[in-house]
């Protein structure tokens, strides 16, 4: 499991949610000060967004077996990706969660991860999660 996490990571992520949070507020989402009802539907809306966007990502790949004109538009599909990232940093922000946030979080569910794999990860525990 890689240790090593640089300033310099954590500063690009940081990047991101302050070019994300200047996104929204133009187009008029504070995700600053949302009551809860505003919070549900915009989890909604960006789930449904992020829903979209896998679609999108997903016609990037020629997943239709009876069809024989598809190609793998790997452009595309780094394209996709980015827009999943708008959407999920927006949906972090309406959490109320941080880069650092998100980083430390991150850092903890992949040691747990780790932990299942090491155990074979035989059955669901959901309570080793609790934690994060």
């Amino acid at each position: 499991m890689e240790e090593n996490h640089s300033q310099e990571d954590r500063d690009m992520l940081e990047n991101l949610f302050r070019m994300q949070k200047a996104l929204n507020q133009r187009i008029g989402v504070d995700t600053d000060s949302m009551d809860e009802a505003e919070q549900t539907r915009w989890v909604l809306n960006y789930c449904r967004a992020m829903s979209q966007e896998l679609a999108e990502l997903t016609d990037s790949v020629p997943w239709k077996w009876w069809a024989k004109y598809q190609k793998f538009d790997a452009q595309n599909a780094r394209v996709e990706i980015v827009d999943l990232f708008h959407f999920l940093i927006s949906l972090a922000q309406v959490m109320g969660m941080s880069a650092g946030d998100i980083h430390e979080a991150y850092l903890k569910k992949n040691a747990v991860n780790f932990q299942r794999q090491d155990s074979g990860y035989a059955e669901k525990d959901s309570s080793d999660s609790r934690h994060i």
